[in-house]
C-alpha cells in the first residue's frame, strides 16, 4: 500500500506529516554542536530581497541595502538560489564555530565539480523555462559556473550582508551560548524543545517538521551541527545528503526589525548602560583577547584595561581564562545575551 492510499506524505509535496528525524546516541551531549555558516546567511538574503512581502522582521536591513544591490551578480544568485524550496548544498561549507566569510568564500570556489554537476541536475528537474535552460548550461560547464557564482557571491555579500556582519554575526553568536548553556542544564531534549516550535525531541531523536520532504538520518557517530540563522526567521531547514554533515538551521532567538542598525547605535545604547569603554570592550570580546590587545584596541592604558575587564568579569559578562603566560578574555553566555537583546 503506498502513502497516498492512507492520505500520508508523499515526497516533494506538501504534508502536514513531513518529518525529518536526527537520531542520536542516548545521552551523547558530543554529538550536537554548533555552527555559523555566512553562505547560508547570504543564500537567504538573496530569497528575502526576492519577496520582501514575506519577511518583515528583514525590512530594516532592507531599506538600507536596496539602493547598492549589484544588479546582475543579484540576478545570477537569484537564478540559482530561487525563491523558495531546495537550496543546493555547494552554497554552504560545512558550518563551525569559527566559520568565517572568507572561508566560506574559499570553499565555494574550490567545491567538488561532480557533487555541483548533482546539485544543478536538482535545480533543473524543479525549474523551468529561462532559468532552466541557465541552469542546465551551468550543469553542462560547471566549472565556468562555479568562478562564476563564487564571484557573484563575493560581489553581492561585500554589497548587502558585510556592512551588517558584526550585527548579524552577535545576534549567532548570542544565540550559540544561551542553546549551549540549555544543553548543559536541561539536556538535548531540553534544548531542541525551545528551538522552533516545528522541532521536537523523541525516542533519542531531534524531530523537524517539514513541508515536503520526510527522511531518518542516523547520525551516531558523526553527530549533528545546529546552526541559528538571521535571514531565514521563518522557519527551519535540514542538510541530510552525504557527504554533507547533517545539519538544522533554525531561526535564530532576539532577531528584530531593528537588528541591523548601525553598529554605533549598538555601541551607544550599551554605552548608556556599561560605559563607553566597558561597552566597546564587551563588544570586542567575541574572540578571545589578552589585556594588552583589549587595551590597544579600545586605545586606553593596559592597566584601565584591566580594571573594566575585572567589573565585566565580577558582572558574569566576561570569562577570564589562563592560556600559558596569556590571559584571554571572552564574552561568556550572559555576555552575549546582553549584546543581543540591544540588537
Amino acid at each position: 500500500m503506498t502513502h497516498s492510499d492512507v492520505g500520508g506524505p508523499i515526497e516533494g509535496m506538501e504534508h502536514p506529516d513531513h518529518r525529518v528525524e536526527f537520531h542520536l546516541s542516548p545521552g551523547d551531549i558530543q554529538a550536537v554542536r554548533f555552527g555559523v555558516s555566512p553562505g547560508h546567511e547570504l543564500a537567504h538574503a538573496v530569497r528575502v530581497l526576492l519577496r520582501p512581502a514575506q519577511h518583515p522582521l528583514q525590512w530594516g536591513w532592507l531599506r538600507a541595502v536596496r539602493d547598492r544591490l549589484p544588479r546582475e551578480s543579484f540576478g545570477l544568485l537569484a537564478t540559482v538560489i530561487g525563491d523558495d524550496g531546495y537550496l543546493p548544498d555547494f552554497l554552504t561549507a560545512t558550518p563551525r564555530w569559527d566559520m568565517t566569510p572568507e572561508a566560506e568564500l574559499e570553499a565555494l570556489r574550490h567545491s567538488d565539480l561532480d557533487p555541483m554537476r548533482v546539485d544543478f541536475g536538482k535545480m533543473v528537474l524543479r525549474s523551468s523555462g529561462a532559468r532552466q535552460r541557465i541552469l542546465r548550461e551551468m550543469q553542462e560547464r560547471p566549472e565556468r559556473a562555479r568562478e562564476m557564482i563564487a564571484d557573484a557571491w563575493s560581489e553581492v555579500w561585500d554589497a548587502v550582508l558585510a556592512p551588517v556582519w558584526p550585527q548579524l554575526e552577535r545576534l549567532l553568536r548570542a544565540d550559540i551560548s544561551v542553546r549551549s548553556r540549555t544543553i548543559a542544564t536541561a539536556g538535548i531534549a531540553g534544548m531542541s524543545a525551545g528551538l522552533h516550535p516545528k522541532v521536537s525531541w523523541g525516542d533519542g531523536a531531534v524531530r523537524v517538521s517539514l513541508r515536503r520532504h520526510s527522511e531518518r538520518v542516523d547520525c551516531r557517530g558523526g553527530g549533528l551541527v545546529l546552526v541559528p540563522s538571521v535571514m531565514s526567521s521563518w522557519g527551519c531547514m535540514v542538510l541530510t545528503e552525504p557527504p554533507a554533515q547533517p545539519t538544522l538551521f533554525y531561526p535564530a532567538r532576539g532577531v528584530t526589525a531593528g537588528w541591523a542598525r548601525d553598529a554605533q547605535d549598538v555601541a551607544d545604547a550599551l554605552g548608556a548602560l556599561l560605559g563607553p569603554a566597558r561597552a566597546t570592550i564587551l563588544l570586542a570580546a567575541g574572540s578571545a583577547r589578552t589585556t594588552s590587545q583589549v587595551a590597544r584596541d579600545t586605545g586606553i592604558a593596559a592597566s584601565t584595561a584591566s580594571h573594566h575587564l575585572a567589573v565585566l568579569r565580577d558582572a558574569g559578562l566576561v570569562s577570564s581564562e589562563r592560556a600559558g603566560a596569556r590571559m584571554l578574555h571572552l564574552r561568556t553566555p550572559l555576555g552575549e545575551a546582553m549584546v543581543g537583546a540591544v540588537l
